[in-house]
């Protein structure tokens, strides 16, 4: 569909090595270039487009005085994992180098997403975060980011498992319609059976209830064991990857990351994603501003 008309903006419809892209320019000269914004949206990447948050952009737009490029990346399951982060990455950098052209200034780009924009979002700043040869971005802001796919049974999941939109089974459920998997999986994944005491080992030290502040785990119950089972493990590697979990980068990766917002919500099974990374971020000495919106949904 074509942009909406705004006598504020110029918006045009672009394409980034490829990636079809809307570009949002305020219409007002600037006497210095401006900031610009790396949108990337949500939709589990199956769902989503640069149509359905031409407002939320325009919003950004025109509130914040930036040039913002909304990408739209292709969607799965016809472009198959991991085609969207590829994309995304592809689109950032052509940006940042780019960045001249549309009177932006290139050390002041960000890069936004809102749940799994936020994941891809994730993925792009930590795979250029010790690149040399293109400007560094300056931050990035996660709306309710999906940041891990090992523990289905935080103290947020157990409590939002219902809510409506997003709850706990339906988020496993878009998972496995990303990765184009069966969804059969879904049961023993909700359970943690594809997770091997190794790599729960390795990993409790991020994620891991005890890490989420006290305020957020009234009513937590921790699961019991649950039977490992190869293999669901085997059928699933991608969860592991930090292509789509994110928190499972190493301390080396996350040390590079620019300065960092994080949006939460209470009633999200999302939210201890957001407060793992926020900790993460913290402990490697990454500057992290935190909102959390205590009446707020996915």
């Amino acid at each position: 569909l074509p942009a909406w008309q705004d006598s504020q903006l110029f918006i045009k419809d672009l394409h980034f090595d490829g990636v079809p892209m809307r570009i949002y320019l305020p219409r007002e000269p600037s006497a210095s270039k401006r900031r610009g914004v790396v949108f990337i949206h949500g939709g589990c990447g199956i769902f989503g487009s640069i149509r359905s948050y031409e407002r939320i952009c325009r919003y950004i737009a025109r509130k914040s005085d930036s040039v913002v490029v909304s990408v739209g990346y292709h969607l799965a399951p016809e472009y198959r994992y991991p085609a969207q982060t590829l994309e995304c990455l592809s689109a950032t950098v052509h940006f940042l180098k780019t960045a001249d052209t549309y009177g932006v200034d290139p050390a002041r780009i960000i890069v936004c997403g809102d749940s799994v924009g936020g994941t891809f979002a994730t993925s792009v700043c930590q795979k250029l975060g010790h690149r040399t040869d293109i400007p560094k971005i300056r931050a990035q802001v996660l709306i309710y980011p999906f940041l891990q796919a090992l523990n289905f049974n935080l103290p947020s999941h157990q409590k939002n498992a219902a809510v409506a939109f997003l709850s706990r089974e339906r988020t496993v459920h878009f998972i496995l319609k990303y990765l184009n998997k069966d969804c059969s999986l879904k049961e023993p994944i909700l359970a943690g059976s594809h997770v091997p005491e190794s790599i729960n080992l390795k990993y409790r030290k991020w994620i891991n209830p005890d890490l989420i502040p006290d305020e957020f785990k009234l009513g937590y119950k921790p699961p019991l064991p649950t039977l490992f089972l190869p293999q669901v493990h085997e059928e699933v590697q991608e969860l592991f990857e930090p292509q789509v979990s994110p928190l499972l980068a190493e301390d080396a990766v996350v040390c590079g990351l620019p300065d960092t917002c994080i949006v939460t919500c209470e009633h999200d099974v999302l939210r201890d994603d957001g407060l793992l990374y926020k900790k993460r971020l913290e402990d490697n000495n990454v500057h992290v501003t935190w909102h959390h919106v205590q009446k707020g949904f996915h």
